[in-house]
């Protein structure tokens, strides 16, 4: 039985990881100035964060249907059944429109999961598919198996403005005024459902880590019972300050002492989610292996 898998970029995974992984990555389009762009295909991360910090206005959309269709039926020729793995279903309605689509194509022979992942813990699901595909795992379990998990991490994301978040319409215009007058730099976590909301506050990037650290302690102790992190993955994600990042990946490394051995990732974060957090920022995600892996 062949497997394909299917993500979209807001996993994070380039198209160029992509094929090294033997997977595809449906690109998420934004509109810069009313052009249409697809991350890794017609504009580069130099020319999108030029973008960013002219300011220019920018708009994220969904794949279009038909390009879920193009995809899915060329590869229903040289597969058996294909798992795809879309961004959290209370962050997008893209995961609502693979359902959709899949139901048109071949319900049975595409399983969509929605586990209400998204950047590195959307990565994290992908490599896990690849996994259990490995391990002789048929489309139907690889799915419950993510799904059943979809509790079992924790992503934090620090910003350095609340421009991008007000530009989107996530925040009021009063409270962005507050936070920049007041220099405040919040801390957004992923809650039940998939959906953004604060964790905490911080007045500079020290802050901002020290806050998601202990956040992460939190977790491997509370959450996971596991306060060392042995049976954890760490990862760090950036947008365009990939130095600060590595740094930040080494005080986390620090705080869970016996995961020193094991490299924790660091990745950049999808354009797709950049356009709405903007530049500069720091996260970092908890995820706890499961079981069948």
């Amino acid at each position: 039985m062949k497997i394909a898998i299917t993500t979209d970029s807001g996993s994070g995974i380039s198209q160029q990881e992509a094929k090294r992984l033997g997977i595809t990555v449906i690109p998420m389009p934004f509109m810069i100035d009313n052009e249409t762009y697809f991350e890794g295909i017609n504009i580069t991360e130099s020319e999108f964060y030029q973008a960013l910090n002219a300011h220019l206005p920018i708009h994220t959309s969904q794949p279009a249907v038909y390009t879920l269709e193009e995809v899915w039926e060329k590869l229903l020729k040289e597969y058996d059944y294909i798992v795809h793995i879309p961004i959290s279903s209370g962050l997008s309605g893209t995961c609502q429109s693979a359902l959709l689509v899949a139901s048109e194509v071949d319900e049975e022979r595409i399983q969509v999961v929605d586990n209400r992942k998204v950047a590195m813990t959307q990565r994290r699901s992908v490599l896990e598919a690849i996994e259990l595909v490995k391990r002789g795992k048929n489309a139907i379990e690889i799915k419950n198996i993510l799904e059943e998990h979809s509790a079992d991490n924790m992503i934090y994301i620090g910003l350095d403005t609340l421009s991008f978040l007000k530009a989107g319409g996530r925040i009021t215009p009063a409270v962005a005024t507050v936070g920049s007058l007041l220099k405040i730099k919040p801390v957004l976590t992923i809650v039940e459902g998939g959906r953004l909301d604060t964790y905490s506050k911080a007045r500079s990037k020290k802050g901002i880590k020290r806050e998601i650290i202990n956040a992460l302690k939190k977790d491997a102790l509370e959450k996971f019972d596991d306060p060392e992190g042995r049976e954890c993955y760490f990862g760090v994600a950036y947008a365009g300050n990939r130095d600060e990042a590595e740094s930040f990946a080494s005080e986390i490394a620090e705080a869970f002492p016996s995961r020193m051995d094991v490299p924790i990732a660091v990745e950049p974060l999808s354009e797709i989610v950049v356009c709405h957090t903007g530049p500069g920022i720091l996260g970092a995600a908890i995820m706890h292996k499961i079981p069948e892996l």
